[in-house]
């Protein structure tokens, strides 16, 4: 896999039993990668481990006056650092390409697993814990596997090194060559405790950067009611315990560090006074010894590769665990069992008994606003993935489009039949014609969308904007999140960005909540002719869209209690009267002893409409 050839078709199905088993995973997919990368370095060691026998060549042709063996080790030094030089770049090359690929693999895989949960992943994994795997530790999963390649090359290296000079020179020989191990893993013993101080920093830096995400997004509540310090002393004091933490994991890695200083110093020193020794009493060679001494030199080179597998896999491992936690999340409890099928027809939900038969636009009232956003969840098939909801997930029967479980379905063909539109929609960074440049039935035009979100203002305030492409607003950049935008602005865009896509059925979670009340009119009246003979679903509670809707549903306590038109209701049922005009409790009452009749709770619309 090479650079130019990302994203990958299909990023496999990964192993998510545990972090190490990702990170194996992870590596055996880039097998080929990694024996490129293998190839390269041993390459490259093959040039490193070759320069103290020219160095020992070149001081013995000295020492013997042989010019003709001096030229020849000279020469044989050159061809050496070109072999070096050559396969540190491909080394170099391949093994970033190791880095990349690992990387954007795990980024393919997280998009896939927010694409398919949506936004019930964030109900699971706090939004600021997707954000850090999907950054920060994609890059230490990618460092780890980039790394593989090079510690492998390197022992590689070690062991062949240590095995010629064995055979070369026994009698230092067997002295490097016993000693390698031991330098090699002398640091294992202080790993486990590197590694618990490494992710005890992790973790007090993200909940200090979670306390500052909270603190900046209610600063404004904040100010209001006087509570700034009190947040900002307890932001100093997470910032200081992540200080402390930072101190105390490094403090251990400069131990590592230091070990793997002293220890190949020593031997060194123990190597040049043993070796000194045997050539005073003419045992060996001074080239022989020179040459012992630069092996012995050179290969701390690749043992500092050792130091760093060891920090590469201690960073990655809890990575690698973070990110497990959201790629085993699983979009329902039960399998799609359905394949090729293309729903159409009433959408109805068995566990409140909501209706929205096809082709109408129904609105629904609900008391409880986080209710109303479950249900609309619940309607596009987007199921509780939470721990505690699996047992309830995997009871609640599944939401029907024309008598097909969505859930029994492939991801795609629902996704592309039922369309959910939250009350807190994200427009995305890009021109407004690229916002709208989405997969959609084709039947619906920009320009239509746009009108029937009456979204005039937002395009005149584009236009004006515009300094480099003649005025033409769907040519005009919108910034992050839309926040050059107001909220009532960015609403009726992400409005009409659904309008556009014209699914089977439509479901929006309070889609005028932030405009006026002139505005909230017309678009109420937009929404009802545009999606004429289309299935169309809006959580509301505001009289003017309810009253553009062909019907009105009541939810009361996870059930729907009452079914009619807007104006029926308001005559007939307290209990919506109260939610949409904002009748107190007593007024409430009064009406009930009035005489004005109260719905009992019914299972169903079907029950309601049948009654009637």
């Amino acid at each position: 896999m090479q650079i130019r050839d990302l994203p990958y078709s299909d990023p496999g199905d990964p192993d998510v039993r545990s972090g190490p088993r990702f990170l194996y995973w992870l590596g055996r997919n880039q097998l080929a990668g990694q024996l490129k990368a293998l190839s390269w370095g041993l390459l490259h060691q093959l040039g490193i481990a070759g320069l103290p026998v020219t160095v020992g060549l070149a001081v013995q042709a000295v020492i013997d006056r042989s010019g003709g063996r001096l030229a020849l080790a000279g020469g044989l030094i050159v061809a050496l650092g070109v072999l070096i030089a050559v396969g540190d770049t491909m080394l170099h090359r391949a093994a970033v390409t190791n880095w990349i690929t690992a990387a954007a693999r795990v980024q393919q895989l997280l998009a896939r697993k927010t694409a398919e949960l949506g936004s019930a992943l964030t109900r699971r994994v706090a939004a600021g814990e997707v954000v850090a795997v999907s950054t920060g530790d994609v890059e230490k999963i990618g460092w780890f596997v980039e790394a593989l390649s090079r510690f492998a090359a390197a022992a590689t290296a070690l062991v062949g090194i240590c095995v010629w000079l064995a055979f070369y020179l026994p009698s230092l020989g067997l002295m490097v060559a016993i000693s390698m191990p031991v330098l090699a893993l002398a640091v294992l013993p202080l790993l486990p405790r590197a590694t618990r101080r490494a992710d005890e920093q992790r973790e007090k830096a993200g909940k200090a950067t979670e306390l500052a995400s909270d603190t900046v997004a209610g600063l404004r509540v904040l100010r209001g009611i006087g509570g700034e310090e009190l947040f900002l002393g307890r932001y100093r004091r997470a910032s200081q315990e992540v200080r402390g933490a930072a101190v105390r994991s490094a403090r251990m890695w400069a131990l590592i560090s230091a070990v793997q200083v002293l220890l190949p110093g020593i031997l060194l020193i123990s190597l040049v006074w043993y070796g000194a020794t045997l050539a005073r009493d003419g045992r060996i060679d001074v080239g022989q010894l020179v040459t012992v001494y630069s092996a012995v030199t050179l290969m701390l080179f690749p043992l500092r590769h050792f130091e760093e597998i060891a920090m590469a896999y201690s960073f990655s491992r809890p990575s690698a665990q973070r990110a497990v936690r959201v790629l085993s999340l699983r979009r329902s409890a039960r399998e799609a069992t359905v394949k090729g099928v293309t729903p159409s027809g009433d959408l109805y939900d068995p566990a409140t008994g909501l209706m929205a038969p096809r082709g109408q636009f129904t609105a629904v009232v609900c008391g409880d606003p986080d209710e109303a956003g479950r249900l609309a969840e619940r309607l596009g098939g987007h199921a509780e993935t939470g721990e505690e909801d699996t047992e309830a997930s995997a009871k609640a029967p599944s939401v029907l489009l024309g008598g097909v479980a969505l859930d029994e379905i492939p991801l795609d063909a629902a996704r592309a039949a039922v369309l959910v539109q939250d009350k807190d929609p994200v427009l995305l960074s890009g021109t407004l014609q690229e916002l709208l440049d989405i997969p959609a039935s084709g039947l619906v035009t920009a320009e239509t969308a746009l009108e029937a979100a009456q979204c005039g203002d937002v395009l005149s305030a584009l236009a004006q904007a515009s300094t480099d492409n003649g005025g033409d607003p769907m040519r005009t950049r919108i910034t992050e999140r839309g926040r050059s935008l107001s909220g009532g602005q960015r609403q009726r865009l992400a409005l009409a960005r659904s309008l556009v896509t014209d699914p089977e059925a439509l479901v929006l979670d309070e889609p005028t909540s932030a405009v006026d009340s002139h505005t909230e009119a017309r678009v109420a009246a937009g929404i009802a002719k545009l999606r004429r003979g289309r299935t169309t679903v809006a959580f509301a509670s505001s009289p003017l869209l309810l009253d553009a809707a062909d019907r009105v549903v009541l939810v009361h306590e996870g059930t729907v209690v009452a079914v009619g038109t807007h104006r029926d209701l308001l005559r007939t049922e307290p209990r919506y009267r109260a939610v949409v005009t904002r009748e107190t409790d007593e007024a409430a009452a009064a009406s009930v002893l009035n005489g004005v009749g109260d719905v009992p709770a019914m299972k169903s619309t079907q029950e309601i409409e049948e009654r009637a």
